[in-house]
């Protein structure tokens, strides 16, 4: 079996959530992986270095310089037919793109795998992950969405070849008018080793400082509740759970988070979660490490306070 990867890349680097889902593809058969963009010449270059991939197919052209799903999936649809499984990750990028091209191929999509059973059978986290449904597909090409965070991130070291394909020009479904992009210093959500997310219990927008200064010492990101970005407290690009990002850092730190059961979807794969909370009812505390029951305008500071003294190391 042969099995085709669509990356995801910002025009610069390849997204790491691709790398996850060469994982995810390795255990399927073959890995072939399809790069798109305008001048991403380095990015094919960087993704043959990935261990595990065969072959990386490159369509370099003016109209895949932004990646709209319309432009994209015409593209997949001339080149699907040759695997047996054609794979993108499980974000904003992947939700976007496969679900057209599942429908132009007359297949059921499976979404959001998080383990491959055989060729034709996944597993999926349903109820928010308080259950685990086993798909089984007897669709002839098989169109997946991959968690990323249910799989490790595939090594460095590989040589793939690199051959370029033919574009397929644009669906003329959609155009490119401009995009609004959050900028930080701090390590992108999806990607961070730490990460430091407030709730409701912060009370404002402006009391986030308070977390702000605390990521910034640790090289953490900052994330959120969905009742801290529905409050208006941060932007959506924060929130994580369910309907926000999954996340799966070395170390996660809830504060004034109660652990709702759309947010402990998204974060509960974490190695090593901490909960500040002052109440001790609240049901991040199941999931949680370590537990400090607490006033958190008194807890963050002195923690604060102790990475001034001793460091982070």
């Amino acid at each position: 079996m042969t099995v085709l990867v669509l990356a995801e890349h910002d025009g610069n680097r390849l997204k790491p959530a691709t790398l996850h889902t060469v994982s995810a593809a390795a255990k399927l058969g073959e890995v072939h992986v399809l790069v798109a963009g305008s001048g991403c010449g380095a990015i094919a270059g960087e993704t043959a270095k990935i261990a595990g991939v065969a072959r990386v197919l490159a369509a370099d052209d003016a109209a895949y310089a932004h990646p709209l799903a319309e432009d994209l999936a015409r593209l997949l649809l001339g080149i699907a037919k040759s695997y047996t499984h054609v794979l993108a990750p499980a974000t904003t990028f992947g939700k976007n793109v496969m679900p057209r091209v599942a429908a132009l191929l007359d297949v059921a999509q499976i979404s959001d795998i998080s383990a491959v059973t055989s060729a034709d059978t996944f597993e999926r986290p349903i109820y928010a992950g308080n259950a685990i449904a086993t798909v089984k597909s007897a669709d002839p090409i098989k169109v997946i969405t991959v968690r990323a965070t249910a799989f490790p991130a595939a090594a460095s070291g590989g040589g793939a070849a690199i051959e370029t394909i033919p574009a397929a020009g644009s669906a003329d479904l959609s155009h490119y008018v401009g995009a609004e992009l959050a900028t930080s210093a701090r390590p992108e959500l999806t990607a961070a080793r730490i990460i430091v997310s407030g709730g409701r219990g912060l009370q404002s927008g402006e009391n986030f400082k308070l977390l702000e200064r605390l990521a910034d010492k640790l090289g953490a990101a900052v994330g959120a509740s969905r009742a801290a970005v529905d409050a208006g407290f941060v932007p959506n690009d924060y929130q994580v759970g369910q309907t926000g990002k999954i996340v799966a850092p070395d170390l996660y730190i809830a504060v004034g988070i109660s652990g709702a059961i759309q947010h402990l979807a998204g974060m509960k794969d974490s190695k090593v979660i901490v909960a500040i909370n002052k109440d001790e009812e609240a049901p991040i505390f199941q999931v949680a490490d370590y537990g400090l029951v607490g006033d958190l305008f008194e807890i963050v500071p002195a923690l604060d306070r102790a990475l001034d003294k001793h460091g982070t190391a």
